[in-house]
């Protein structure tokens, strides 16, 4: 009996810090994840997105974002969520910021991925790509790398 509640008090902590990473994971105030970004030395992931009506952005997430293998990647990245949702609740003042963003960046289309240094400075843009996480993270880190590659020494 030991064991099995043992067992049950570890599945349930693991299943509860797993969704609090999963959740802490993604910085929804851009001015928040530029001081993570540069306390932290790391590049800014921007994801312009309409959670909850958009099909590639859905798509985005559940194929790419939502797998393990993204999970590698991000760390090398303060992962931001700039959201358009329908349905989902925003207080005003959220909406006025995305929408200050949004404009600031010329977002077009959902999804938008821009990949910025610390400072808010564009030096890639993606989407929503067919082919799964691993294509995906490897074409982020790619992207990374190219700027890293033409910073100036």
């Amino acid at each position: 009996m030991k064991k099995l509640w043992a067992v049950i008090v570890t599945v349930c902590l693991t299943s509860v810090l797993s969704a609090a990473e999963d959740k802490g994971r993604w910085v929804t105030n851009m001015a928040e994840a530029q001081k993570i970004a540069t306390a932290e030395n790391k590049d800014l992931l921007v994801n312009f997105t309409g959670s909850d009506w958009c099909v590639w952005c859905i798509r985005l997430k559940k194929e790419v974002f939502s797998q393990t293998a993204f999970g590698a990647a991000a760390k090398d990245f303060v992962l931001v969520e700039i959201d358009f949702p329908q349905k989902k609740p925003q207080s005003d003042s959220e909406k006025k910021l995305n929408r200050e963003l949004a404009d600031k960046y010329k977002i077009e289309g959902y999804p938008t991925v821009l990949l910025m240094n610390a400072n808010g400075e564009v030096y890639a843009k993606t989407g929503y790509k067919p082919g799964g996480a691993s294509k995906y993270v490897q074409q982020l880190l790619e992207l990374k790398k190219n700027k890293d590659e033409k910073a100036p020494k």
